[in-house]
């Protein structure tokens, strides 16, 4: 499996914001956000090919850590990801698996799907990448997919938000999938890659989420160790 990196810190997003879990990121992605945060597991995936049990080893080498959060990039487009994800199942530890939810689950070992389908807002520019623009805008909404996560596993959602109206999209993707999803559920994370940009976002946003009942979600990597890679 090709893996960008792997690293033990603290969870800085979603339901388990601060637990201490180990990454791991694995590279290659079939979307192209134009904000992404991780450009080396996506844009332009690097990282060194690891065998399933060299990555299980590098789990175990943080013993205090009992969560697991598989990442990228897309990780369920890596190869591998399910015997990895139930090799380290094997170990009794907790899975998280971040996903943007275009690929069915088709059983793999999770603990909580962690979902994130993408809005307008992601797409790349069409003029500079045109061919990505167009795969991208095809495949960062599969609602069918995502009902097969939610079918089968706890789960969180957890949209990227930059701006008021991006609310009124991601209603319509979750009315689309005719499941009743406790608003509780729905995380809404301001768009940022810095702590001033962050701050900036959360005023409209927390209050938004006040407004209609959505969990406004902290991204505490950026507020305890800004924008870098390993956190």
């Amino acid at each position: 499996m090709l893996i960008s990196e792997t690293f033990y810190s603290l969870q800085g997003e979603g339901e388990l914001t601060g637990v201490p879990s180990v990454f791991v990121r694995t590279s290659g992605c079939n979307l192209r956000c134009a904000w992404c945060d991780t450009p080396y597991a996506s844009w332009n995936p690097e990282g060194e090919t690891r065998s399933v049990a060299e990555i299980v080893s590098a789990v175990e080498g943080f013993p205090a850590a009992r969560h697991v959060v598989l990442t990228g990039g897309e990780p369920m487009i890596a190869k591998d990801i399910r015997l990895l994800a139930a090799e380290i199942k094997k170990t009794g530890r907790h899975i998280t698996i971040e996903t943007a939810a275009t690929v069915a689950p088709d059983g793999i070992a999770c603990d909580l799907a962690s979902l994130s389908p993408k809005l307008l807002n992601s797409a790349p520019d069409p003029i500079a990448h045109a061919l990505w623009r167009k795969k991208h805008e095809t495949t960062r909404w599969q609602p069918e997919v995502v009902r097969a996560w939610i079918d089968r596993y706890p789960y969180q959602f957890k949209f990227v938000v930059a701006r008021p109206a991006d609310l009124d999209e991601l209603e319509h993707m979750l009315a689309a999938l005719q499941r009743d999803i406790p608003r509780h559920k729905v995380l809404l994370m301001p768009e940022a890659t810095s702590l001033d940009q962050m701050r900036e976002r959360a005023v409209w946003l927390g209050e938004a989420c006040k407004a209609r009942g959505y969990r406004y979600a902290h991204r505490l990597h950026i507020e305890l160790y800004g924008h870098r890679r390993g956190t």
